[in-house]
């Protein structure tokens, strides 16, 4: 029996043997290729170049400048717009050629990943195809390579297993017999292993991938998409697509392959520039930023909520990640931040809106060399002069108009004044040809040219409150904002918050003082901005199509029935985690409820990810144990070192031991994050270490970015990134003692892919007295 298995095993191998011979000449062909095709790219690129640059050299020469008439300065006009289209059309050509560029050269390392055989129903006979990060042809349809986002490419990621499998084309749903699924694993055009299966992407290849030490840069999945990762690639009906994944699932990769996907599934219709990702900080924005392009696309806009709000107020100062995370915990301040995050509190908002339209509206008086020009009263009687039929943006720009035009009669005065006819001729020349400016002064008489130049010089004195009066001015948004928190008790059961109408006034002095320092709370920014999007009747940003949010646990609901609003032609991908709510913490998990209010019940879908691949099972297994009632979380099966516990009487104990693990760590060439709860721990730690020797980079604010070798980060600036080790420092019970502590603890292991050391001097915080003692190592010193 031994003798017929041994056969049996030579027999394959020296067949995968043949096999991986015979890819091989075929991938050495496909590269040659390649390289014939960068060569020609190369010489097109040169020459548009040097077209772009003749045709800048001879611009002059081309140009006619004529200005004496009306038609030589049309001609001119004409001329210089035919060289503008001549620049502009080798620049497209460049951006193209050097985009293309880029993908053969990503391909001549690496062609293609995938190879599936199968037969199209009705076609009678089998194909094969090879799949690759773009596609390339040998001539009209004869493909050499799939781009990975063709719909035919779907065969290999949807396909449970070989026979009968559907895909979806723009015209519909096709079948075909899938006869072979093979996969390469490709090192510069070689190919390493090559093996065939009936899965997505066989665990050989997954587990070679994740067993890769990490970097400061997030990598594409092109070569490694799960079967469930590629439902929310190709998911194109859905107005939201509500993604619950647990922590190293691979849910923001998966979204920035479907951001890639959309790219080239309406390219020509959605650019780049229509597509926006909020990401939960900075750092996280750095860490991402190559994906789109080593996918050969450009980068969408990314930025975080805070950042969003922030540019709008530049001139208040705006609760800050830090703040956020150390605010205060008082049972008070947690009532009122419960009400303002809710959807009640949004429903309100539109509720004072309308009630707006009648009456309630606040102004500031329009004032000119400090005196009152347009009293506020004033404004006030003139904004709700028109009928009913007018909605607040319309009562704006009437408003607008009105005073505008009563402006222009008061110039029209002034300007035949004898205190301005005076002031005119007692004008210098340089002063009168600045009034004349490019007017012709060929006047009937000089009465006429004098009341010109009376209606110029009054102008210019009027500049300003002209400009007050188009800039809205005459609003007072923080009066309003103060009116609206004063009517909340009318417009929100404040017994369902457990408040009463003594505390509401308590917040409400208290964000009357924040107003008068120039600050606001991030729980009151998003209020105050809707309020004044109503009243200015700002239509939010319809040319956005697509809008990403990840993290989305740590939104409230208020913040995003807000950017539905900002972006009302958009559709939503929301990504996050329940069970890493840091900031939101249990309200997080009425999330989804609240969401299937805003969006049509038939255009919402929900993906749950379940399967943890970014750290082993050990610390997949010991991490999930930390939560209470937490969402699913299943742990791929990739072997390693139990997380270990190491406790010591002083913290100066436990510095050593520290020490003695980033030595560890770095002879096993793994970059360790070493996450302490706030940025004042992270300091002294950083300064401790920094004495024993070891060369560490501590991370203060999200706009650093990540550096090489060790770091020392806080908790809240760890969201979205992965380590191969992690030292989690003083995990004890003063640090984390309360269940609301249970999401961030969560957050701060699951960020461990190979290795995990947890810290404590003191007692360890209650959080682990759940979790088995077999799932980890206890170190006592």
């Amino acid at each position: 029996m031994l003798q017929l298995f041994t056969e049996k095993f030579v027999r394959e191998g020296v067949w995968m043997a043949s096999i991986k011979e015979q890819e091989q000449a075929r991938m050495d062909m496909v590269v040659t290729k390649v390289k014939e095709a960068i060569a020609k790219d190369q010489a097109n690129l040169a020459s548009v170049e040097a077209d772009k640059k003749a045709i800048q050299a001879d611009f002059s020469n081309n140009v006619r400048i004529k200005t004496s008439t009306y038609s030589g300065m049309m001609e001119t006009a004409l001329t210089v717009r035919q060289q503008q289209q001549l620049l502009q059309e080798r620049e497209n050509n460049m951006q193209q050629a050097s985009r293309r560029l880029e993908i053969l050269e990503k391909l001549e390392k690496k062609p293609y990943f995938a190879r599936i055989d199968f037969e199209e129903e009705g076609e009678g006979k089998e194909e094969k195809i090879y799949i690759g990060l773009g596609s390339f042809t040998d001539g009209p349809d004869k493909f050499l390579i799939y781009d990975w986002r063709a719909p035919i490419s779907s065969i290999y990621y949807d396909g449970g297993g070989l026979g009968e499998v559907s895909y979806q084309t723009p015209d519909g749903e096709r079948k075909v017999d899938l006869r072979l699924k093979r996969q390469f694993m490709v090192e510069d055009g070689k190919i390493k292993v090559v093996f065939d299966t009936d899965e997505t992407v066989g665990d050989q290849m997954l587990l070679e991938v994740l067993d890769e030490n990490s970097d400061t840069k997030m990598k594409s999945i092109v070569t490694t998409i799960q079967r469930e990762q590629n439902k929310i690639i190709r998911d194109t009906s859905s107005d939201l697509l509500f993604v619950q994944g647990a922590a190293g699932s691979g849910k923001t990769s998966a979204v920035l392959q479907r951001v890639a996907f959309l790219l080239y599934r309406y390219r020509g219709k959605l650019t780049s520039s229509q597509v926006i990702l909020f990401s939960p900080n900075q750092l996280f924005n750095d860490y991402i930023d190559q994906v789109l392009p080593e996918l050969g696309e450009q980068n969408m806009v990314q930025l975080t909520y805070y950042q969003h709000v922030k540019r709008r107020l530049p001139k208040l100062h705006v609760e800050t990640l830090q703040e956020r995370f150390e605010e205060d915990q008082a049972p008070l301040k947690q009532k009122v931040k419960r009400l303002k995050d809710s959807l009640d509190f949004f429903k309100a908002s539109k509720a004072y809106g309308a009630y707006l339209e009648r009456k309630g509206m606040r102004f500031k008086d329009l004032r000119l060399g400090g005196e009152v020009f347009f009293s506020k009263a004033h404004i006030k009687q003139i904004y709700y002069s028109f009928n009913e039929n007018y909605h607040l943006r319309n009562r704006l720009e009437a408003t607008k108009e009105r005073l505008v035009k009563e402006l222009n009669g008061q110039i029209n005065r002034y300007a035949k004044s004898d205190q301005v006819q005076k002031a005119i001729q007692d004008l210098s020349q340089e002063q009168l040809n600045a009034l004349y400016g490019d007017h012709p002064r060929n006047f009937a008489n000089g009465e006429k040219e004098l009341n010109f130049l009376g209606r110029q010089y009054v102008m210019h004195a009027f500049k300003p409150l002209h400009q007050a009066i188009i800039k809205n001015h005459f609003l007072s948004i923080n009066g309003q904002y103060v009116h609206f928190l004063k009517s909340v008790p009318a417009l929100v059961d404040l017994a369902k918050y457990d408040l009463t109408k003594e505390e509401w006034q308590l917040e409400l002095a208290q964000v009357v003082a924040d107003l008068k320092a120039k600050k606001l709370a991030l729980s009151d920014v998003t209020a105050y901005l809707f309020l004044y999007d109503q009243i200015s009747g700002k239509r939010g940003q319809t040319d956005i199509k697509q809008v990403f949010i990840d993290e989305i646990q740590d939104y409230t609901a208020y913040q995003l029935a807000y950017l539905k609003e900002e972006f009302p032609r958009a559709k939503f991908t929301m990504l996050g985690d329940l069970n890493q709510a840091i900031f939101t913490h249990e309200n997080s998990h009425s999330l989804l409820k609240e969401l299937g209010t805003m969006f049509p019940q038939d255009k919402t879908k929900v993906v749950q990810l379940t399967k943890s691949y970014r750290s082993t099972q050990q610390i997949t297994d010991f991490t999930k144990e930390i939560l209470l009632h937490g969402e699913a979380v299943t742990a791929f099966e990739r072997a390693g070192e139990k997380p270990r516990l190491t406790t010591a009487k002083t913290e100066a104990d436990l510095i050593a031991d520290v020490v003695a693990r980033l030595k560890q760590n770095q002879a096993d060439s793994l970059t360790t994050a070493v996450i302490g709860k706030s940025l004042a721990e992270c300091e002294a730690l950083t300064q401790a270490l920094r004495a024993e020797g070891q060369a560490v980079t501590l991370i203060k604010t999200e706009n650093q970015r990540l550096a090489a070798g060790t770091i020392v980060v806080p908790a809240y600036l760890a969201k979205g990134l992965e380590f191969d080790a992690v030292i989690m420092w003083q995990a004890n019970a003063k640090n984390y003692h309360a269940d609301s502590d249970r999401q961030l603890v969560y957050t701060i292991c699951s960020r461990a892919m190979h290795r995990l050391d947890i810290f404590v001097s003191g007692q360890v915080t209650p959080l682990f007295d759940r979790i088995d003692p077999k799932l980890y190592e206890l170190i006592t010193k």
